[in-house]
């Protein structure tokens, strides 16, 4: 299993690299439309090769979906730790119980309970 995770890593690699090499050509980006940028006065804009442009947006979706991802699956953590804390109350309330039950029971005895 080891050696098929490592091939499909080699083959991610080489196909990461020439999809860079045959996208090195530069574009510019802008973080407005031209309009909108005169009007507000934010002409702000970078040249990058596209090929950085490219994994730098795969890298900000998938940290956008593994954002959105955490945010929804809230509840459900939420439910879990409440139910795993009902447990452990209701585990302590158990052990209590049968302290105050076999409080004056023989203490082999209330081994014996314990253990069936």
């Amino acid at each position: 299993m080891r050696y098929i995770r490592y091939v499909f890593l080699a083959a991610l690699a080489i196909v990461l690299v020439s999809v860079a090499l045959a996208n090195r050509g530069a574009v510019m980006l802008q973080l407005l439309p031209s309009d909108m940028a005169d009007l507000v006065g934010m002409n702000q804009s970078i040249e990058l090769p596209l090929f950085i442009v490219i994994f730098g947006s795969i890298v900000a979706g998938l940290l956008i979906g593994f954002v959105w991802e955490w945010l929804r699956e809230h509840k459900h953590r939420a439910a879990a730790s409440q139910r795993g804390a009902e447990v452990k109350k209701l585990e302590r309330e158990l052990r209590r119980t049968k302290a105050e039950r076999d409080k004056d029971k023989d203490e082999i005895l209330a081994l014996l309970d314990e253990a069936s």
